[in-house]
């Protein structure tokens, strides 16, 4: 989707440059490439060469060619043929042949940031196949540029800061997400098969996402449903039945033309059991305390202490066996964290996923997870769908 530039994105990321005396930074993972120039690659073959002083360079499929003109930030937009006759090779290498170029010609090749050190990595507009680069697409770069060096410190401190423009492109995530489980609650029924509400949800967001108040283009979702017993700590969407009276459980990414939210949300068909009451208390005294927590200049390592240490009073010492905080953004789920044992502050403009969570040895538990804004005077919420879901059947009512 087209945007106007965002200026103070980009001028972070130079003034970042400047201060580590890099002359260039090269990426290939698909939302880095949509971070620098706003275009979302079909098949992750893409490269962006961004310098600290003039016009970025995005190197794009040839069949694309539309797309990036009509969504890009820059004007040198560069060409390269998904199949070329004269050339055996896979497409990206003939990307990797004009990055290698445009530093030459350009004269960028003094310190050179490539992302050596991508943990993960969002995946391209089909989604099914990320492509990731080779050894010899790092090694080239060494070839045409005096020192190579890791450029990931950069992306991760320039992209823990969002800017107004990425503000508004995950509320409209955060939108999807939450009409897409007010559908699901209202259409699901006892007996249903976990994967045909999975299949219901991501199907909604997908039905209504794309073209959703002329702001999107492309809108994708992708949960993991578990009912009652189900309900684990991390496992595949089953066949099992939907429970009555129990909750199903949705952990759910829902990406809008490249940014994500990183939510879970519950509903359930009846009254929560007394078991479960008595659960959904516990998770929502803890998760509120978290929320109040949470604010500029809060200490990561304090809110990991904090929801663990409630829940161990609670009656559930080790939980949960995940992390409970970390970014979202151009990725489902990016730096900064939440450790304990580790550092770092929350700053304004930092968008953070909460997800304190219980699960019982035998199967089934609860999980709460929310996406929350960093504000000038605490947080802010940015999905709709109540966390204490029981208020969500009274709304029904």
């Amino acid at each position: 989707m087209p945007y106007p530039i965002d200026k103070p994105k980009l001028d972070r990321m130079r003034a970042l440059l400047k201060e580590r005396g890099l002359s260039a930074l090269v990426v290939r993972a698909p939302d880095n490439v949509l971070y620098l120039t706003n275009y979302w690659g079909m098949k992750g073959y893409d490269a962006v060469v961004f310098p600290q002083e003039g016009e970025p360079t995005l190197i794009a499929l040839e069949p694309q060619q539309a797309d990036a003109e009509r969504n890009s930030w820059t004007r040198d937009l560069r060409l390269f043929k998904g199949y070329d006759e004269r050339d055996l090779r896979p497409p990206q290498y003939r990307a990797l042949d004009i990055a290698l170029q445009v530093i030459r010609e350009r004269g960028l090749g003094d310190k050179v940031g490539l992302e050596l050190n991508m943990g993960t990595q969002s995946a391209d507009r089909m989604v099914g196949e990320p492509t990731t680069p080779t050894q010899n697409f790092f090694d080239a770069f060494k070839k045409v540029s005096r020192e190579v060096v890791d450029g990931t410190p950069v992306l991760v401190e320039a992209r823990a800061i969002k800017t107004a423009q990425e503000i508004e492109r995950m509320r409209l995530a955060n939108e999807l997400a939450a009409l897409a489980m007010e559908y699901t609650r209202e259409h699901m029924c006892p007996g249903m098969k976990e994967s045909e509400v999975g299949a219901m949800y991501e199907g909604y967001v997908h039905s209504i996402g794309v073209g959703y108040q002329g702001k999107v283009e492309m809108a994708r979702a992708f949960t993991l449903v578990w009912s009652g017993p189900g309900i684990r700590t991390f496992t595949a969407t089953g066949d099992r039945p939907i429970q009555k009276n129990e909750p199903t459980l949705f952990e759910i990414w829902v990406c809008a033309d490249g940014y994500w939210t990183d939510l879970t949300k519950n509903a359930c068909p009846g009254e929560l059991t007394k078991e479960y009451q008595k659960l959904l208390e516990l998770l929502l005294k803890v998760f509120n305390e978290a929320v109040s927590y949470v604010r500029d200049g809060a200490d990561f390592p304090g809110l990991d202490r904090l929801i663990r240490a409630r829940i161990a009073e609670g009656g559930y010492p080790g939980q949960p066996s995940h992390p409970i905080c970390h970014g979202v953004g151009a990725r489902a789920h990016e730096p900064p964290y939440a450790h304990q044992a580790g550092t770092g502050t929350m700053s304004k403009g930092m968008v953070l996923a909460i997800e304190p969570g219980i699960y019982w040895p035998q199967g089934g538990g609860l999980r709460l997870e929310d996406n929350f804004l960093i504000t000038e005077t605490g947080n802010e919420k940015l999905c709709t769908y109540p966390d204490d879901f029981r208020l969500a059947n009274a709304a029904r009512v």
